[in-house]
């Protein structure tokens, strides 16, 4: 009893992958059945990708990749239970999964959680990104036995291609992973934002406001990233994401917030951001785009904030109030051990494959 998954990156690299299956995997073993991991990525490759230069060692990854890939094949000839996280290769056209449905007469169940049939990449890598072929998502969908999405809003594109579909949020694992709480009366407050430096544009919106709250409050704004922003505030403070401390990193922080831009690829977005402080009992402020409507009771488990009036009230709000701060973070924190944990959705992954 095998279960094979084919991923993008090398486990326990990517936030997408660790949050979205791979804190399942346990919940398989514990089943019986063997885990087999095949990333497209080689832990080398995966790092060098978002590095400058080194434009021949890239292209050198990606062809040693492919044939790791194409020998892959060859191992599945008598799999039974294969579980698809995106696809099977980072660019190109599907023709590994074109191979193993139509070829082989595999059946596997793929699970995304972006719009990923819209193109969204970093300057470092836009020549990579022009191979990518995201007009294969439609395809892989349709060959899926079945079919995973995180939030209505990718159910609802996947729907187009395929019957059978389910819902399934990105969640979070409150009793082994994130298992403690923010300490709100510390001071000086702590405003904080997580994230990729590739997203971290989203937080320009936010630089005029804070600006102008720094001269009356006391508070720090830290971004924990890969990269330093580029932005200047007297309150900023960068802190480098670092696997081994990201949970008491982000216990730091008192207020979290998550601005997004209303438009297709936000509205793919499973708001893991907004999941992450939730269950840490912080304070968040995020943008009422997609499934954070649906995440977040407005002035109740946090605030849901549109204009640059609306932040800044609710900046203000929990600023002036600790106690605030409180009763939202201990609400929050109810909210994702009931609907949005491991423990409410293991029972899903559990049945997968049966």
């Amino acid at each position: 009893m095998k279960i094979h998954i084919l991923a993008p990156y090398p486990k326990g690299e990517a936030p997408s992958q660790r949050f979205r299956f791979e804190q399942y995997i346990s919940t398989w073993e514990e089943e019986g059945f063997e885990v087999c991991f095949h990333s497209f990525h080689s832990l080398k490759s995966w790092k060098r990708l978002y590095t400058k230069g080194n434009f021949t060692l890239k292209i050198s990854d990606t062809i040693w990749n492919f044939i790791r890939r194409s020998v892959l094949l060859f191992q599945l000839i008598n799999a039974k239970h294969i579980f698809m996280h995106r696809e099977m290769a980072h660019i190109g056209p599907p023709i590994f999964e074109w191979i193993l449905v139509k070829i082989m007469r595999k059946k596997y169940v793929i699970d995304f959680d972006d719009a990923i049939w819209i193109p969204n990449y970093s300057a470092s890598n836009a020549f990579f990104q022009r191979l990518k072929c995201y007009w294969k998502t439609k395809y892989l969908i349709k060959w899926a036995s079945k079919v995973q999405a995180g939030n209505d809003y990718l159910a609802d594109y996947a729907r187009k291609f395929n019957a059978n579909i389910s819902v399934v949020p990105t969640t979070i694992d409150t009793i082994n992973h994130h298992k403690i709480l923010c300490d709100h009366q510390k001071k000086p407050v702590v405003i904080g934002w997580t994230g990729t430096h590739s997203t971290s544009h989203y937080l320009d919106f936010l630089i005029p406001i804070l600006k102008k709250l720094e001269k009356e409050y006391a508070f720090e704004f830290r971004v924990i990233s890969n990269k330093k922003p580029g932005f200047i505030l007297k309150s900023l403070r960068y802190q480098e994401w670092n696997a081994e401390t990201e949970i008491a990193d982000l216990a730091e922080i008192q207020i979290g917030v998550m601005p997004l831009i209303d438009n297709e690829w936000a509205n793919g977005k499973c708001g893991f951001k907004a999941l992450q402080y939730m269950s840490l009992g912080i304070a968040s402020i995020v943008s009422p785009v997609g499934v954070n409507s649906k995440i977040i009771e407005n002035n109740k488990t946090g605030f849901l904030a549109l204009t640059p009036t609306d932040w800044e009230n609710c900046f203000r709000n929990y600023l002036m109030n600790p106690e605030l701060r409180v009763e939202f973070g201990n609400k929050a924190r109810e909210v994702i051990i009931d609907k949005w944990s491991v423990e409410a959705w293991r029972l899903n992954y559990s049945n997968l494959f049966q």
